[in-house]
């Protein structure tokens, strides 16, 4: 039977594809093989040729990919196939999951920045030749010649570029708060009505350049944040589609039959084979199993689930089969729900930290001031009070105090990219600045796999080196971090050997050849092949090095702290950051763990909702909280907390949550990041302090009616100049340097796609 020949039956089909009006099909699939931008191109040529397909879309950091096809033309098991074939297999989400919102959005904004930004180049162009007119002499007739084709030009910039500001404002209005969108508007529009009234006219001076220049910028700004935010969704979608799509239910008569996941009810049965992932939330109602939970724990040891205990969906099958009895199912399940979790947690802080009061105080003086001026030019000359009013708006307009924040955020990420941190929510960096309480995960986060030589037990003669050499030729082929653990160990080898053909099992080991050997590392249900002699229980939760003939060694990984964990809990206890270990682990490894790094508060056994419980009562303390985790369990508490931070090893999830993503698996990064927010809090107060000089040196001469608006626009831009100049200085402070020169941290690292 097909391995896709079950999505021919209506009733699966019908929980995957969305009919369209023009008679297509739109299915959303899941592919987990997106890594190299060939292998990207390649698919979509080889999807887009097949018959009846009108759009292929591949989305790399969600790992999606929508077609667009014609059902009739192209069945669904047969394009499943060529996906299988292309070495991209796919897995079909249910149509729910196909939301245009996010990519509707992103449009959007480009298509306005794009209009902002050709049509301002344009009449800056037509606005020189004005400017020329002040200096040297221009015919009235080509003049207005000019007026005209700037005010043509920037309608679509007003009306269409503009539009979210105006929407917001209307919305600020609505919930009686001032932001910076209000201004904005007002500017946007007063500016453009004065220089379209005086265009009409024939006389009086136009500012079309500097409203099409300013919307321009502004958005600018607004695309880069929101590119970052939809990075941040698109990877919690990768991880919440990671569970199984299809499952084995077992009918009244003991047969199977393939069934979508999202259908199963509470009281089905299902059966899981070895190696398999479980769909659904149940009762394990066979003989005890091993599973690997590490997707929502982050531990990386095994478990030992007996009868009667319950399994959670997106756990592992390491030994098996089992026959699962469904409690919960699809959004119900416990990874839906630290999903859910996570996201209202999110939401909460976002609510809290929504409102900025500075920018409401500025943006209530500069409408004051506007207000103020008009009301003195309609007592001493109205025909003047309108003209006055809108230079001081333009010369007082928060451009910028607006482009303080987004100029120098962007400087920040730029510099802590460089240092191998990725902030995925600058605004953080902020709140940053203030952390003074720390959350830290165990496993995986503070901690990594270590292999000892000693704890390395041949099994058939060999020697220690021999089977290490053996064994790291393999390792060497994968990026796990027990996999890395065993190539560390045997580093010291003069000749190393080379494998090939090596196949990387995900969840179960490596095959390939190793000096003419047929070879397999990993769990002992996948290194042994069938007939093989059994090993001992001592060895079955060890890593395993076997070939056809058996087991040929043992690998005991251990558990050590990172090398740099202690020095970034020194440095940040040493800038006034209290710190504390909240892990799922048993008591013994947490505790000794805590002993090594000098942590005296610490707790053991926590679920996802304990660690968010105990944030959540720290900031009730009035603390602001860094939380640091690596699993799909530390999700919640990673969108809870005022700044959180994951490495790029851990969980999908936990990244798609994390505000910091320390790409290089250095903790150290967390102490750049601190310097860096401190940073940004001195050049962001020093460019708001030279914003609030400026208004108040032109201003009053603004209000007085001695700035025309030639120089109101230059005064604008130079002001504007000042703070992404002044933004510059981010990074540049030698604190930065703070790790030894010996260390991994004075050596240049690359980013890694």
């Amino acid at each position: 039977m097909n391995t896709y020949a079950a999505w021919a039956h209506p009733q699966l089909a019908a929980q995957v594809l969305r009919p369209r009006r023009d008679g297509c099909s739109e299915i959303a699939l899941r592919v987990e093989s997106l890594n190299d931008a060939r292998q990207v191109l390649w698919l979509e040529q080889r999807i887009r040729a097949l018959p009846g397909v009108r759009r292929v879309a591949i989305d790399r950091p969600a790992q999606r990919v929508r077609v667009v096809w014609d059902a009739q033309r192209t069945s669904l098991p047969s394009l499943l196939d060529h996906f299988a074939a292309a070495n991209c297999p796919a897995q079909p989400l249910q149509h729910d999951s196909i939301d245009d919102a996010r990519s509707h959005e992103q449009h959007d904004a480009l298509k306005r920045l794009l209009v902002a930004g050709m049509c301002s180049m344009q009449v800056m162009t037509y606005a020189f030749v004005i400017y020329i007119g002040v200096v040297d002499f221009v015919d009235f007739s080509t003049r207005n010649l000019f007026r005209w084709l700037g005010l043509l030009t920037s309608l679509p910039v007003v009306f269409y570029s503009a539009q979210p500001f105006f929407s917001g404002a209307v919305r600020e209005l609505g919930e009686r708060r001032l932001g910076i969108n209000l201004p904005v508007a007002l500017a946007v529009a007063l500016v453009f009505l004065a220089s379209t009234f005086n265009t009409l006219c024939g006389s009086g001076e136009i500012y079309f350049d500097s409203v099409t220049m300013f919307v321009f910028l502004l958005l600018g700004g607004r695309y880069v944040e929101l590119r970052s935010r939809h990075r941040s969704g698109a990877l919690g979608d990768a991880a919440i589609d990671a569970t199984p799509l299809l499952a084995q239910r077992r009918r009244a008569d003991g047969e199977l039959e393939t069934v979508a996941a999202i259908a199963l009810l509470p009281g089905d049965r299902v059966h899981i084979a070895e190696g398999g992932t479980v769909p659904a939330d149940g009762v394990l109602e066979s003989a005890g199993v091993r599973v690997d939970e590490a997707l929502l724990s982050g531990e990386s040891h095994p478990l030992r689930r007996e009868r009667g205990e319950r399994l959670v969906a997106g756990s592992v099958l390491l030994s098996g089969p089992a026959e699962l009895r469904v409690e919960h199912s699809g959004a119900t399940t416990t990874v839906a729900r630290l999903g859910a979790l996570a996201t209202r947690a999110r939401q909460a802080r976002t609510l809290i930290a929504a409102s900025d009061r500075e920018i409401g105080r500025f943006v209530a003086r500069v409408l004051v001031l506007t207000a103020l001026t008009a009301l003195g030019w309609l007592l001493v000359d109205p025909t003047r009070a309108f003209e006055a009013a809108v230079a001081v708006l333009v010369v007082a307009c928060p451009c910028a105090f607006a482009l303080t924040r987004p100029a120098t955020l962007t400087r920040a990420l730029g510099v802590l990219a460089g240092r191998g941190v990725l902030v995925t929510d600058g605004a953080v960096l902020t709140a940053l600045a203030r952390v003074d309480y720390a959350l830290f995960d165990k496993t995986g986060t503070l901690t990594v796999p270590q292999l000892d030589r000693r704890a390395v037990e041949p099994l058939r003669g060999d020697t220690v080196e021999q089977v290490l050499q053996l064994a790291a030729a393999l390792a060497h082929e994968s990026s796990h971090p027990l996999a890395r653990a065993l190539a560390d160990a045997a580093r010291q080898q003069a000749l190393p050997l080379h494998a090939q053909s090596v196949q990387v099992h995900a969840g179960a080991g490596i095959s390939g050849e190793v000096g003419g050997r047929e070879l397999r590392l990993g769990r002992a249900d996948f290194a042994l092949a069938p007939g093989s002699p059994p090993v001992s229980s001592e060895l079955a939760g060890a890593l395993l090095l076997a070939d056809a003939q058996g087991a040929i060694a043992a690998f005991h990984v251990d558990e050590q702290p990172r090398v740099d964990a202690r020095r970034m809990l020194d440095a940040l206890r040493g800038d006034g950051i209290a710190a504390t270990i909240a892990s799922g682990d048993d008591a013994t490894r947490v505790a000794a763990l805590a002993a090594r790094l000098g942590i005296d508060d610490w707790h053991a056994r926590q679920s996802p909702a304990d660690k968010l419980e105990r944030l959540q009562a720290a900031r009730a303390h009035g603390h602001t909280t860094l939380a640091v985790g690596d699993g799909s369990n530390d999700a919640p508490v990673l969108a809870g907390a005022d700044v959180s931070a994951a490495l790029a090893s851990g969980t999908e999830l936990a990244q798609a949550h994390a505000d910091l993503l320390l790409l290089d698996g250095r903790l150290d990064g967390l102490v750049d990041a601190r310097t860096v927010a401190r940073q940004v809090q001195r050049v962001m107060a020093q460019s708001r302090r030279w914003a609030l000089l400026y208004n108040l040196c032109a201003v009053p001469f603004a209000a007085l009616g001695f700035v025309p608006p030639w120089l109101a626009g230059i005064g604008m831009s130079l002001s504007s100049l000042v703070v992404v100049v002044n933004a510059l200085r981010v990074g540049g402070d030698a604190a930065l340097d703070h790790s030894d020169a010996s260390g991994p941290a004075a050596r240049p690292r690359e980013l890694r796609a």
